[in-house]
Order: structure tokens, then C-alpha cells, then sequence
């Protein structure tokens, strides 16, 4: 009887720790990579449906530090964001039990959500006016909040215990964030809105809730 629940069990919880490089595609001439951390908290309403909580926390930085472009612009912010957002794994929508190929595929995902921003540029971390163009001058705010639209392609390697529950997991993803503000980088100029272009990893530990799956999980 137990040995033919093996592979359907799962938990519904995972604690998540991971890393990000980030790239603002704003209003200064030239993107910088930065660093940021997360935490996070994942439902699992299936091992292939997932709603996420997430916050983040790190740098974003763009434009010249030595302030010889044309604006003169150069930002550095230390911001902290809040993420929910839903995932839909392939493995949800196929039949992986037949082909090789199908059950590797069946870890990739895509998700999307709402995230809330908050800016912080501190004092020296910004330059609004250019030595090149005199008189040229960038209007923003070195504080704000505002909302984003993150979404997200990844795949999840699922490393499974000896009951074949997957209680370890690998999150490699790319996510881009559209901002509905623009002050991502503290400038208020052009026509298109701030965006946030993140590369990650991520860790993922099963926390409890073990719950059965309508099908084999592992293969």
C-alpha cells in the first residue's frame, strides 16, 4: 500500500533563498550589473502549480560614474521589493511518463505577478545635471514607491528524497520587470517606462504540508 504512493507525495511548502544580477534599462546612457538577495515562500497548489512570495533586497546602477556622457546621468539605487506572482510548470499541461525528453521538459516555467518597489537613492548616488551639456538638467525623485509587472522564464531541477518527494530544488531563471513608474533610476525623462532585467538562482527547501499528486511525480 505505501509503496504505491511512492512518487505522487509532495509538500505544498518550500522556504527559497536566492541571488540576482540586475540590469535597469532606464534613462541613463550605460547599464551597470548589480547584485541583490531574496527570500521567499512558495504554496505549492501542485508540485507544478506554484504562487510565490518573494522580497528583495540589493542595488540598482546605471549611467557614468565619471560623468563625461552627454546627460551626465548616474544613479545608484538601494532598493527593497515585495513579489507575488503565480507559476505554471510544463508538467501541469503534459504526459511526461512515456518520453525522455518530456520529463526534463517538464520542469520549465513561466510565471507572472505584481510586485511593489521602493526606491531609495541616498545622498551622493545620483547626478542630475551634466558637466557636458551645460544647463542640462534631469528632473526626478530619489524616493519612491511604485508598482512593477515581473515575468519570468525558468526551469526547476527537483532533487528527490528516498520516498521519491521532491525536497530540494534548483530555481535558474530570467525575469523581466516592466515598471508602471519611472523613477526605477530616480530620472523622469523619455517617452518608455523603467525596465528591470534580473538573472537568478535559487535555492528551495521543503518545509511540510506533504500532500498526494494525481500522477508519478519522479521518472
Amino acid at each position: 500500500m505505501s509503496k504505491a504512493q511512492i512518487g505522487y507525495d509532495y509538500a505544498q511548502y518550500d522556504f527559497g533563498l536566492g541571488g540576482n544580477i540586475n540590469m535597469v534599462y532606464g534613462d541613463a546612457e550605460s547599464v551597470t550589473k548589480t547584485p541583490s538577495a531574496s527570500i521567499s515562500f512558495t504554496y505549492n497548489h501542485t508540485p507544478f502549480v506554484n504562487y510565490v512570495v518573494e522580497v528583495q533586497v540589493g542595488t540598482l546602477e546605471g549611467g557614468d560614474k565619471l560623468l563625461l556622457s552627454k546627460s551626465g546621468r548616474y544613479f545608484k539605487n538601494n532598493y527593497t521589493a515585495f513579489v507575488f506572482k503565480g507559476q505554471l510548470q510544463a508538467g501541469e499541461l503534459m504526459d511526461y511518463s512515456r518520453s525522455g525528453a518530456a520529463n526534463v521538459l517538464k520542469n520549465l516555467y513561466i510565471s507572472a505577478g505584481l510586485g511593489y518597489l521602493m526606491n531609495d537613492i541616498r545622498d551622493g548616488n545620483i547626478n542630475r545635471e551634466s558637466i557636458v551639456t551645460p544647463g542640462f538638467v534631469t528632473t526626478g525623485l530619489d524616493k519612491s514607491n511604485e508598482l512593477f509587472l515581473p515575468i519570468r522564464l525558468g526551469y526547476e531541477f527537483k532533487v528527490f528524497n528516498r520516498y521519491n518527494e521532491p525536497s530540494f530544488k534548483i530555481d535558474l531563471g530570467a525575469q523581466y520587470n516592466m515598471d508602471f513608474g519611472d523613477n526605477m533610476d530616480g530620472f523622469d525623462a523619455g517617452k518608455s517606462k523603467d525596465k528591470l532585467i534580473q538573472y537568478s538562482i535559487g535555492l528551495k527547501f521543503a518545509i511540510g504540508g506533504v500532500t498526494s499528486y494525481r500522477k508519478q511525480i519522479h521518472y
